[in-house]
């Protein structure tokens, strides 16, 4: 089914990848796009491996250490490139949540911080977590073409699970904020960088779908990943617009400006009003209802009859 911009998002993304002149291959990493967006911040743009959609990862460098917000799939050597980009800072890696796209590339570090809700599921990581890329018995990747070698092997890591409102020291004062927004997963969060004036939203506020799924069974604190949960976390993003220009997502059109929050939170506002007439389309997908939500700037908000 397609989304209502999809052929804005992905001519945007043509055009960045074509002929944006900051993009820079580094041979250390060649499965990674490299574009600088701020003085002191790159983008990192990915393949997508299992076919939803390319990623984004932001590395903000600081005074005295550099801040890594996720870490796709693995696949490449991600830790090489990002100590090319710092000259050799200590990085801080952080995810904004547990999702393939976003954290299956954390076992290239040694420690990686998250919000305290997706803790538990980030912990669940394996040596098969990239096993679903693969048909099986043949070896071949499902979605993409690239080689198995070259996803770093996984090793175990150290998950710290932090509290809304963590704070990240760069050096001299530069600060970074764990801001608990919840709705794409339990623990999502995004990352307010108090120096550019950036919110990284990961997946909470993209230019195509965000897809709320409500409780999942086996998952702790599913009641924050609901629409009304979003709701609740943008509210108070909203009331704080002051303190940021610019929005960073998780997939396709980035470097939004920060109305788009403020988009989000009434797409929020109207689903949890009345969710069964305030939507703008409906589908079917795997025999369950999806409700689609127009976000004004951006895309829709998808939900179903559980995760509002």
């Amino acid at each position: 089914m397609a989304e209502p911009i999809d052929e804005t998002c992905w001519a945007y993304m043509k055009l960045l990848r074509e002929h944006d002149r900051t993009k820079k291959i580094y041979p250390v990493d060649p499965y990674a796009e490299v574009f600088q967006f701020r003085e002191n911040l790159y983008g990192i743009l990915t393949e997508s491996l299992d076919g939803m959609g390319d990623s984004w990862m932001y590395l903000t460098i600081g005074p005295e250490k550099a801040l890594l917000v996720d870490t796709s799939f693995g696949l490449g050597n991600l830790k090489g490139l990002v100590e090319e980009l710092t000259g050799g800072k200590e990085v801080i890696v952080v995810n904004t949540h547990s999702h393939f796209d976003h954290a299956y590339g954390n076992a290239q570090f040694d420690r990686v911080y998250c919000h305290e809700y997706e803790a538990p599921v980030i912990r669940q990581q394996d040596a098969h977590i990239w096993d679903y890329l693969f048909e099986e018995g043949t070896g071949r990747g499902i979605w993409a073409e690239f080689d198995r070698d070259d996803l770093i092997p996984f090793k175990a890591y150290e998950v710290v699970a932090c509290p809304d409102g963590y704070t990240f020291d760069l050096g001299d004062g530069y600060e970074v904020e764990l801001v608990h927004m919840g709705g794409h997963s339990a623990g999502h969060a995004g990352y307010l960088d108090k120096k550019n004036r950036i919110l990284f939203a990961g997946d909470d506020v993209i230019s195509m779908r965000v897809g709320i799924s409500g409780p999942k069974p086996g998952k702790p604190f599913g009641e924050y990943a609901t629409v009304t949960a979003l709701r609740d976390n943008l509210r108070k993003l909203a009331a704080r617009m002051d303190e940021y220009d610019s929005v960073f997502t998780g997939h396709f059109v980035t470097d939004l400006e920060n109305t788009t929050v403020k988009n989000m939170l009434d797409a929020c506002e109207a689903v949890c009003t009345d969710p069964e007439h305030n939507y703008t389309y409906r589908g079917e997908r795997n025999g369950m209802i999806q409700y689609f939500r127009y976000v004004e700037g951006l895309g829709t908000l998808c939900y179903n009859e559980k995760s509002v």
